[in-house]
Order: structure tokens, then sequence, then C-alpha cells
């Protein structure tokens, strides 16, 4: 049985405000992961200091880009959100052992949570597992 898009229930303006979102979180993260392939002095400066060797920025940045890619698209939407909550959890993770400062601890959890409410807005299926209650 092929899993359906979850459009059905949702209305538009929802529909089209969890595309929005859902369109600037991937771009930040493709920005993100382009960036990690290039390597630019900014990249290699953060590695230094994060503590991880320059060599993991390409895998770390064709990860983001897979995990984009499967939340981008609409019937892997779900997958995707969970791939990317780890991922973020990993980035929250690294900048509580080198205890950096907390906006830099808290956005990738603020990117989360924009992740999720974006598969949210935009899948009725999403909605019907999990209910928000009045």
């Amino acid at each position: 049985m092929e899993r359906s898009t979850g459009k059905e229930g949702v209305s538009k303006g929802m529909l089209w405000t969890g595309r929005v979102l859902s369109a600037l979180v991937a771009l930040m993260f493709i920005l993100d992961g382009v960036i990690h392939l290039l390597k630019p002095a900014p990249v290699m400066e953060a590695f230094a200091r994060l503590g991880y060797p320059l060599s993991a920025s390409v895998g770390i940045g064709l990860l983001l880009l897979i995990c984009t890619a499967i939340y981008v698209t609409p019937k892997t939407s779900i997958l995707g959100a969970i791939l990317l909550t780890g991922y973020l959890g990993g980035a929250v993770s690294t900048h509580v052992r080198v205890e950096s400062s907390l906006f830099e601890m808290s956005f990738p959890v603020i990117l989360g949570v924009f992740v999720w409410v974006g598969v949210y807005l935009r899948d009725a299926e999403l909605k019907n597992l999990v209910p928000l209650r009045h």
C-alpha cells in the first residue's frame, strides 16, 4: 500500500505555511551542506574550534544534503525529519561539549522545531498521529 502524502485534510493556508517553512529550513541545510563540501576558512576555523578533523567536513556535508533531500521528498518527509533531528542533536551535543554560547547550543534545537512544524503543517497523517489538543 502506497503512503499518502497526507495533503487531504490540511487547509491550503496550513499546507502553504508548512511548505514555505520547510523550504526555508531546507535552503539553510543545503547552504550549510554545500559550505561543508567547499571548506572555506570559516568552516576550517569552526572545525578546529569544535575539535573535529577537517577531513570530516565532506562526510558531514554529504550526510546533511542526503537527509535534506529525504526531508523535501513528500513521501519520505517524516523520515527526513527524524534524520535531521538526529543530525541536529549531534550539533547540540558538540556545542555543549565545547561549552559554546547559549545561542550556538539552542540554534539547532530551534531549527529542529522548524523542521517538525513544517512537516506537521503539510502532512495530515502526522497530524492524526500526533494531534495537538486545544
